[in-house]
């Protein structure tokens, strides 16, 4: 009996952005033991998908070529594998898929039930594939910033760059959720969507007030959730209060020595590299969220699988409002 095919997009080494991906037929994944087979309806792009095709995390990542990039999909669970019983035929998911095998970009792609969770109805799968990456960093950075969800903490004032994005425009939505004072910086063009989603000031990033992170209230950042392109340690210092912390979710070079210096010299302020980790609950309570209303996701746009480059090569531009969506 021949093998099932699928439509997939990859690539078969590092390099060439958008022009270097692959419009291409290969077989349909099997699930294994603890795993799903989904038909994907809905797989959003992350930078860290670009990045791992422009060799950033070489030899690391891919784990081997040819590669079928992508990681956050939603879709729906059409074979169980072996000892799976949380999940079965039918039922609407989001799943995280493993960062180092990729397999988004496709018709099929095989999950472990580890990192999938239910669907509610409620939700599009364009909006639950939103979450995995975006919105679970968002949580996570804000949850080390000391942000309780409930509102039932102090209140913080943070301070959001890049709030319109992928990450920050969730960043912005659930400090605000946690009580805290939300600062953010986006574009001009962006700065009523940022208010909408429940910043209390909006800085453009391109006047001199915006560039220098100043808060128009005079308040002091307890936290900062770096979501822009780097920035340097002496224009966060001023603004931070005296405990406050930058938590860089992309840490370059300079990035990582100011974290070294800072932790030697046993600074009260401090620059936190911030790693991503995936957890059902968390995804599953970002779900929720989105359930009953609290939490939106914004999409910049949506490509069909077969126009896959146009998608990457927005990702790429770095200027995306919310969520870049592929559907096959």
């Amino acid at each position: 009996m021949a093998e099932k095919l699928m439509c997939a997009v990859q690539y078969d080494g590092y390099g060439g952005g958008a022009a270097g991906l692959k419009q291409v037929e290969v077989p349909v994944p099997t699930p294994s033991k603890g795993e799903v087979l989904l038909k994907l309806e809905a797989t959003t792009l992350n930078p860290i998908d670009w990045k791992i095709q422009k060799g950033v995390f070489r030899p690391l990542m891919p784990k081997k070529f040819p590669y079928i990039p992508a990681t956050d999909v939603s879709g729906e669970v059409v074979e169980v594998g072996p000892g799976v019983e949380t999940f079965k035929p039918g039922d609407k998911v989001i799943a995280a898929l493993n960062v180092g095998t990729g397999g988004g970009l496709a018709e099929y792609a095989v999950a472990k039930i580890d990192v999938t969770v239910h669907r509610p109805a409620e939700i599009s799968a364009a909006e639950g594939a939103s979450f995995p990456i975006a919105g679970l960093t968002a949580h996570g950075a804000l949850t080390w910033a000391g942000v309780k969800f409930d509102g039932t903490g102090p209140q913080k004032n943070i301070l959001v760059t890049a709030a319109s994005g992928g990450v920050g425009h969730f960043a912005v939505q659930l400090a605000k959720l946690g009580g805290a004072h939300v600062t953010a910086t986006c574009g001009a063009r962006n700065a009523d969507l940022v208010r909408s989603l429940g910043a209390d000031e909006v800085l453009d990033y391109k006047t001199p007030a915006g560039a220098a992170l100043k808060s128009p209230s005079g308040k002091k950042y307890d936290a900062v959730i770096q979501c822009a392109p780097a920035i340097p340690w002496s224009v966060f210092e001023p603004n931070l209060s005296s405990r406050g912390k930058v938590i860089d979710l992309t840490p370059g070079t300079s990035a990582m020595w100011t974290y070294a210096v800072k932790k030697l010299t046993l600074s009260k302020k401090q620059l936190v590299p911030f790693i991503n980790s995936v957890k059902a609950e968390n995804l599953a309570f970002l779900a929720e969220l989105a359930k009953h209303g609290k939490l939106k996701v914004v999409i910049d746009c949506k490509h069909a699988l077969n126009d896959a480059e146009a998608a990457w090569a927005k990702s790429i531009d770095g200027h995306a409002t919310g969520k870049i969506v592929v559907e096959p």
